[in-house]
C-alpha cells in the first residue's frame, strides 16, 4: 500500500496538526484520492495539496471530508481555525515590518520638486497589547477546544485508527486476540459463521463492527468479516485474505442487490445490516 509523503519541517505546526487529521480520517474510512474526489467535489489535485501540507484546505473541503469519512466536522473545523490564526499573525508580522517605500524615497534633490515637496516621518502607532492578548486568549480557547474533541478519538479503540496514520496505510482496529492485522500473500482465514446469544445476528470472530465504511483496497480484520459473511450468504469472495479486491467487491454488489439497497460495491451500516442478518 502506498505511504505517505513526509510533511516539510517548516511546515507550521497547527497547520500540520489539521493535515495529520485529514489523513486518518481519510485513511480509517478507506476511501483512495479518486474515491475522495468524487464525494466531495473537490479535484485530485486539491487533495493532493491539502493532504501535504502544501494548501490550507477551505471550510468546504474540511466538511465534505468530514461528511465523506462519516465523522465529525467540528473539530477539524477548530484545527483549522488555529491554522488560519496562525497564517493571519504571520502575515500581520511580516507587514509590520515592511516600510513605505514611498515616503522613504522622496524626489531628488536640486530639482523644482524638491523644494515644495517635504517629506514627513511615519506615524509612530502604540503596539495594540490588548487586541494581542486577546487574539492569544482565543487561539488557546479554540486549541483546547479541538482536543477536547479530538480525545474520545485517541481513547477509543473500537474501529479506531492507530497511532501515526500520517505514515502508514490504516489497517483497521487491532484485534483482541489475533492482534494488528498485517497482509500476506497466500494467506488465508478459516470462516466459523455463528449467530450471537445476545442481538441474534451473524459474526465470524474477526469483527463486531456494524458501521465501519469499506471498500475497495482496504485491507484489515473487518474485511476478513465481509469476506466470511459474503461466503456464508452463499456469495464467493473469493479468497478470504482480508484484502478488498475485485471479486470482493463483485461479491458485495452481488449481496446489494439482492437486498435491494444501493450496489456501489463499498460496505456500510446499510451492507452491515443485511451481512449480519
Amino acid at each position: 500500500m502506498s505511504r505517505w509523503k513526509d510533511l516539510p519541517e517548516s511546515l507550521d505546526p497547527r497547520l500540520r496538526q489539521l493535515v495529520v487529521q485529514l489523513r486518518e480520517h481519510k485513511d480509517r474510512s478507506g476511501l483512495s484520492i479518486a474515491a475522495l474526489a468524487s464525494r466531495t467535489g473537490f479535484g485530485k489535485s486539491s487533495w493532493d495539496r491539502y493532504l501535504n501540507g502544501r494548501a490550507l484546505p477551505p471550510e468546504e473541503a474540511v466538511e465534505a471530508l468530514a461528511r465523506a469519512c462519516d465523522t465529525e466536522a467540528a473539530p477539524l473545523l477548530a484545527l483549522r481555525e488555529l491554522a488560519v490564526e496562525s497564517e493571519r499573525a504571520t502575515e500581520s508580522e511580516t507587514a509590520g515590518r515592511s516600510g513605505t517605500p514611498e515616503a522613504e524615497a522622496g524626489a531628488p534633490s536640486g530639482t523644482p520638486e524638491a523644494e515644495h515637496i517635504r517629506v514627513f516621518p511615519a506615524p509612530h502607532h502604540p503596539i495594540p497589547w490588548p487586541a494581542i492578548l486577546l487574539s492569544s486568549v482565543t487561539t488557546a480557547l479554540l486549541m483546547l477546544a479541538g482536543l477536547m474533541l479530538l480525545a474520545p478519538w485517541e481513547k477509543s479503540t473500537t474501529d479506531a485508527a492507530p497511532a501515526a496514520a500520517d505514515t502508514q496505510s490504516y489497517t483497521g482496529a487491532i484485534h483482541p486476540t489475533l492482534g494488528q492485522f498485517a497482509y500476506k500473500a497466500g494467506t488465508t482465514y478459516e470462516c466459523e459463521v455463528k449467530r450471537d446469544d445476545e442481538d441474534g445476528l451473524l459474526y465470524a470472530g474477526y469483527s463486531r463492527t456494524h458501521t465501519e465504511l469499506i471498500q475497495r483496497d482496504a485491507s484489515r480484520w473487518s474485511v476478513v468479516e465481509v469476506q466470511c459473511l459474503l461466503e456464508h450468504h452463499g456469495i464467493s469472495p473469493g479468497v478470504v485474505d482480508g484484502a478488498f479486491g475485485n471479486n470482493t467487491e463483485r461479491a458485495v454488489k452481488r449481496l446489494q442487490d439482492r437486498a435491494q439497497i444501493a450496489v456501489d460495491g463499498m460496505v456500510g451500516p446499510d451492507t452491515w445490516k443485511v451481512l449480519r442478518t
